[in-house]
């Protein structure tokens, strides 16, 4: 809707700016009263903004993304020509009545605004936005827009901060509310908090007080007819010399954005110098725009149902339309990754009839659900991983996955095969590991016998292989983030294999990874973590610790039983090596075994536990001695000083460890003094 401005004639606005001015150089007080309607004259109107017949000023219809404003014609100074009053703004105060009638009930308008500014339209103001009263960098506080309003919104913009969609507030320069309170009002007779609806559609009155000595600015609201509360609703302290211009025009502004209001003025009193404004006499207001009559109400309702469900037919038909465009489009639909990256897409109905409607569930977490298959054509099995919609990352661990599985290739590490879009469905199809995860067969009783220590040490020596890989085989550092025994999986032969790439991120050798989101299992977590938030190859390593006196333990880092003065699993292992009894922690079950073997990964688990994540062995070295080509100290030392809880009493004790533990004939694993340690990176190497 083009702007229309109501044009004063010349000789009002002179003499109206004569009067002002000569009132504000006298020191006298001005003051108006609009008590029964507006006239042409009385304002200058712009925007959508315009003077009924009735008299009432209207600041905005029906239309949407618009702005109206409605300001005094002449401009009034608010600061004080002399120094008597040590700088402090004239006071004023000022009255109005106002209403909000929306188009719907639950969708209108932005609201009304009383502002003091430099100018009666405002320049660059936003359509449908700001109240009308900004522009993009006054809005956020970035400008200096010399605006003081007394907001009434009634849309809740986050970009603000707003507190609800009903709310007060006064603003300084900024539409970030100084201060703000749901619209109410304390009720005199209970000294109850009675909410108001600002888009109610019925007649409310504001009253705003301003003492220039004390500086308080105060809003009281309540319903038409009932008696001014003696209780402001929301006040402020500020110094209107600053913050307003030295000539400073007073009106409304009233804004609609996607959904519209009709927002209607029909009453004003003023005073500038002191002293209250004026009462408005309520009986001389102009009336609001008439309602329907209930015969044309009656008869408007049935020709909206008839439209209505004309409309519902026509919806349904586009939303047919729709869904069947969108199967065909994500039935097609190929980004620039996929193409980048390379999997195999499998076709939807293979896979649907691989898992027998995907009814075949053989395991489920927080990245999905998990079926397994045998596909068609070629009658592999395959375990078919379904992203949940209600997982938080959705699309950025798919992606994720197919970038890192798809790219990566060693017989410890499970291969992707294919992956599946189909209607928003993210689907990933791996080799399927028929002895499940190993966690099962160390933790779960049953018909199973447990493992022996033969299978376990070669396990263990494949998930190192595959680790070392991640860390140091490819031409990017892939971390895992989340190693543990549920993400071994075991192939026919036992073979152990890394799995769930969900979390994995990659980042550039020497590089800072892309994400400080700290993502992975209780226990496992090395300490840092929780001061960085960054994961690193040397808090894989220090998971892997966690897995060695698992698998050799034959429990977990942190029973879910366990209350919070009971050992974990590191503290318990460490207190036995200390008291020179190491082999009392290994699992009862594993019955007559490679006793040596056991010591070993129950120390190279302590030695990838250290706390300062320096002082812990790349996988490189974590390799070399699990495969004997590093030896180990015969005896370990006799005074290892005391051990605390988890990772944070041990620090020393584990020195002395690290000291007489050599990882190679020319290379040892050592720690710095406590107070060099930092949160930093240690330089993983690349090459043995």
């Amino acid at each position: 809707m083009a702007a229309a401005v109501l044009a004063v004639p010349v000789a009002a606005v002179l003499l109206l700016l004569a009067r002002a001015g000569a009132a504000a150089a006298a020191g006298a007080a001005t003051e108006f009263v609009f008590t029964a309607g507006f006239a042409r004259e009385n304002l200058t109107a712009s925007g959508a903004a315009m003077v009924t017949a009735s008299g009432l000023l209207q600041l905005t219809n029906q239309t949407r993304e618009v702005f109206g404003h409605g300001f005094y014609p002449a401009p009034l100074r608010f600061k004080p020509d002399n120094a008597s009053t040590g700088g402090a703004a004239v006071s004023f105060s000022t009255t109005f009545v106002f209403a909000i009638v929306p188009r719907y009930p639950e969708a209108h308008g932005h609201g009304i605004a009383f502002a003091l500014t430099p100018s009666p339209a405002v320049p660059g103001a936003m359509v449908g936005k700001n109240l009308g009263l900004f522009n993009t960098s006054d809005s956020t506080g970035q400008g200096r827009s010399e605006v003081v309003a007394v907001e009434l919104d009634t849309v809740k913009d986050e970009e603000f901060s707003d507190i609800n969609d009903n709310h007060v507030g006064i603003d300084v320069n900024s539409l970030k509310s100084m201060n703000s309170t749901p619209a109410a009002y304390i009720d005199n007779a209970t000294g109850r908090l009675v909410s108001l609806n600002l888009v109610s559609g019925n007649l409310q009155q504001v009253w705003i007080e301003y003492d220039g000595a004390s500086m308080l600015l105060e809003v009281t609201v309540s319903p038409v007819g009932t008696p001014r509360p003696a209780v402001p609703l929301v006040s402020y302290t500020v110094n209107l010399s600053s913050a307003v211009a030295d000539e400073t025009y007073v009106g409304f502004s009233g804004a609609n954005g996607a959904a519209s209001s009709s927002h209607y003025v029909l009453g004003w009193s003023f005073r500038l110098g002191g002293g209250r404004a004026p009462d408005l006499d309520l009986s001389k207001l102009p009336a609001l725009p008439s309602t329907k009559s209930k015969k044309t109400i009656s008869l408007l309702q049935i020709v909206t149902l008839v439209l209505a469900a004309v409309l519902v037919l026509v919806l349904a038909s586009v939303a047919i339309a729709v869904l069947v465009r969108r199967r065909r489009q994500f039935a097609e639909e190929e980004e620039d990754w996929e193409i980048e990256y390379g999997p195999h897409r499998i076709r939807y109905r293979d896979l649907h009839a691989a898992t027998r409607g995907f009814r075949d569930v053989v395991g489920a977490g927080g990245f999905g659900t998990v079926y397994h298959g045998v596909l068609p054509r070629s009658g592999a099995e395959v375990a078919v991983k379904k992203v949940s919609h209600e997982s938080r990352q959705g699309l950025r661990e798919f992606v994720s996955e197919i970038a890192s599985m798809s790219r990566l290739r060693h017989r410890n590490l499970v291969q992707l095969l294919g992956y599946c879009r189909r209607r928003g469905e993210l689907i990933l199809v791996y080799d399927y590991m028929v002895n499940g995860s190993l966690d099962k067969h160390l933790f779960y009783d049953g018909d199973k016998p447990a493992l022996s220590w033969e299978r376990r040490a070669k396990i263990v020596r494949d998930v190192a292989a595959g680790l070392l890989y991640l860390h140091e085989g490819w031409e990017q550092v892939v971390v895992h983030r989340d190693i543990k025994s549920a993400n071994v999986l075991l192939d026919a032969d036992m073979n152990g294999k890394l799995s769930d790439f969900g979390l994995a991120r990659l980042y550039d050798h020497g590089s800072n990874p892309q994400t400080t989101h700290v993502i992975g299992t209780l226990g496992y977590l090395a300490p840092e973590m929780s001061k960085t938030g960054r994961a690193t190859t040397a808090t894989d390593v220090f998971a892997f610790g966690a897995f060695l006196l698992e698998v050799a333990c034959g429990r977990r880092p942190m029973e879910r039983y366990d209350d919070l003065d009971s050992p974990g699993l590191v503290d318990l292992v460490l207190d036995r090596w200390k008291a020179g009894r190491i082999m009392d922690a290994k699992d009862p079950r594993i019955g007559k075994c490679d006793e040596a073997d056991v010591e070993l990964v129950l120390k190279l688990g302590l030695l990838c536990s250290h706390p300062d994540p320096r002082s812990r062995p790349s996988m490189r070295q974590v390799v070399q001695i699990l495969e004997g080509a590093t030896p180990v100290p015969e005896t370990p030392p006799k005074d290892l000083g005391s051990s605390n809880r988890l990772f944070y009493g041990y620090s020393e004790s584990f020195d002395e460890f690290a000291t007489v533990f050599p990882t190679s004939g020319t290379t040892t694993v050592t720690t710095q003094p406590s107070s060099s340690h930092s949160n930093d990176e240690r330089q993983e190497p690349i090459s043995g």
